[in-house]
């Protein structure tokens, strides 16, 4: 298990195959929260997204490197509301 501590507010979140996911809002609870400002467009703008602790492979510094890669990471995301972003 990752120490949830060595997380830190903007670092960058990649995945597995070192595409960018996301930045780091900040951890709250199980989540990691990722800035508004890579939410996407359309009807995912403007709010935050959140990734599962559970896909932390390692943390790198200011990078935290998930266990799947960038296009699988992002259908494990999930808007304010809980609900999965598809």
């Amino acid at each position: 298990m990752i120490d949830v501590s060595t997380i830190k507010e903007h670092a960058e979140v990649i995945g597995a195959d070192g595409v960018h996911v996301g930045t780091v809002d900040h951890v709250e609870g199980d989540r990691i929260k990722l800035t508004k400002k890579d939410s996407g467009g359309g009807q995912h703008e403007g709010h935050h997204h959140y990734i599962s602790l559970e896909l932390v492979a390692e943390v790198e510094g200011e990078r935290v490197r998930l266990s799947a890669n960038s296009d699988v990471a992002i259908t494990f995301e999930e808007e304010e509301s809980g609900k999965p972003v598809h």
